[in-house]
């Protein structure tokens, strides 16, 4: 490259530079560099750190920088592509390991309640970004409401629990029905809407659930939430820690312990999550499933190949949402209280993020990023108000390394490579 080019490179990775400092200046500002405090005196006070804004400002410059001038020119497409494959062909020898160790984890040493429940709530949301990933990832539908059906999940256990004294295993299919119903009847209004419109549809569902639960008092507690959840039971076999003759720790002569319930509901959430996997990697074969990616692809093409539009949508609603709510019902019984505030759009976000992070369509690729996003946000808990700041420059960090997830594969089901290849050899043979 001449020198005028470089000259020119270098001022437009300046100037690239400085905008995005400008931009990081203004979130800054606010952000970081204002405070409130109070004072001894009870009044309160606004402190100002600008010497934690300029270092920021300063990274933000340098990283973009860098970015610019080193990153991308050493990183172009053929290495991005084989970058992918070779964390594409990983993920298929790190998917059986990481299900090793989430079957062994609570006989691992060292693995206490702490870890026991984090790997719950991983777990949990690894089976949300699994259910959205039929959504959004196989059917190419955007749903920013997926949370409502989540809520619908865990209330409808909730309710039947405590009005009807019904057990969780006949709740938990009954809280998967009604939710299919909810996601049924959010598919009607939207199967003619795309893109933008139906995101922003789907958003506005979602809130519609959490300000009907909000204000029907009567049946939901309003903000007060519902409280006093049945726990569940091993087939009827309570967790007391009496070690009573009709207690699980009686009925198998064990010494009682409160971390008996803590791995049962750890078990219990691996295989809701491991039947969720199995359903999703079995019905994608299927002629419903090659549907779904066709409509993913190209709805137009979709219709003109005579595949029913309406009933597509509808089942990848129903599916996604059934399991949705197959997790709301284990949300309400693991926290025995639930409230409209456990279902606020964020949680939406952090779902949607999950899947898009680990790749549209990837399964090892979303229980990978749920680990990376869940388990990140608490190995930064001790950054305090900085977590969520060092957390998102990770986020933007992967996603510009990795526009199309961390094992990113839109490959459908069906492939024509072998039909091709065919083809081509009967027309070098002129038999074409």
């Amino acid at each position: 490259m001449t020198a005028p080019g470089k000259a020119g490179r270098l001022g437009a990775a300046l100037l690239d530079a400085a905008k995005a400092m400008l931009v990081a200046f203004g979130l800054f500002v606010v952000m970081v560099g204002l405070r409130t405090d109070v004072s001894s005196s009870g009044a309160l006070l606004l402190r100002t750190r600008w010497m934690d804004v300029a270092l920021l400002c300063a990274a933000v410059f340098v990283l973009r920088l860098a970015m610019a001038l080193w990153v991308r020119p050493r990183l172009p497409a053929a290495g991005s592509a084989l970058l992918g494959t070779g964390l594409t062909r990983a993920g298929l020898l790190f998917g059986p390991a990481l299900l090793a160790v989430a079957l062994v984890l609570p006989f691992i040493p060292g693995i206490g309640r702490y870890e026991l429940d984090l790997g719950i709530l991983v777990l949990t949301y690894v089976m949300l970004g699994w259910g959205l990933n039929i959504v959004v990832g196989l059917a190419g539908l955007l749903d920013l409401g997926y949370v409502a059906f989540y809520a619908v999940g865990a209330y409808s256990y909730a309710l039947l629990a405590q009005y009807f004294g019904l057990s969780f295993w006949i709740c938990l299919p009954l809280a998967g029905i009604l939710a299919a119903f909810w996601g049924v009847l959010l598919g009607f209004p939207v199967l003619r809407l795309r893109g933008d419109y139906l995101a922003i549809v789907t958003l506005a569902f979602g809130e519609i659930i959490r300000i009907v639960l909000l204000n029907w008092v009567s049946l939901t507690g309003g903000p007060n939430g519902i409280s006093g959840i049945p726990r569940p039971t091993f087939f009827g076999l309570p967790f007391s820690m009496s070690g009573g003759p009709g207690t699980f720790a009686g009925f198998f002569g064990l010494e009682p312990s409160p971390s008996h319930r803590v791995i049962f509901l750890y078990y219990l959430i691996l295989g809701l999550a491991l039947l969720t996997n199995w359903v999703a990697i079995r019905i994608r074969r299927q002629p419903i499933g090659r549907a779904w990616e066709a409509l993913r692809e190209d709805e137009i093409a979709c219709r003109a190949l005579g595949i029913n539009i309406t009933n597509t949508k509808l089942t990848a609603f129903a599916l996604g949402a059934m399991f949705a709510g197959f997790a709301g019902a284990f949300f309400a019984t693991r926290q025995a209280f639930i409230s409209p505030e456990s279902f606020t759009f964020i949680e939406s976000a952090i779902i949607l993020a999950i899947v898009v992070l680990g790749g549209l369509g990837s399964q090892i690729g979303i229980a990978v990023a749920a680990i990376v996003m869940i388990g990140g946000f608490e190995l930064f808990r001790d950054l305090d108000e900085y977590r969520m700041l060092v957390f998102g420059a990770a986020m933007v960090v992967i996603m510009v390394a990795r526009p199309r997830g961390l094992v990113g594969s839109r490959a459908p089901s069906v492939l024509l490579g072998e039909r091709r290849r065919i083809d081509a050899s009967l027309v070098g043979e002129g038999r074409g």
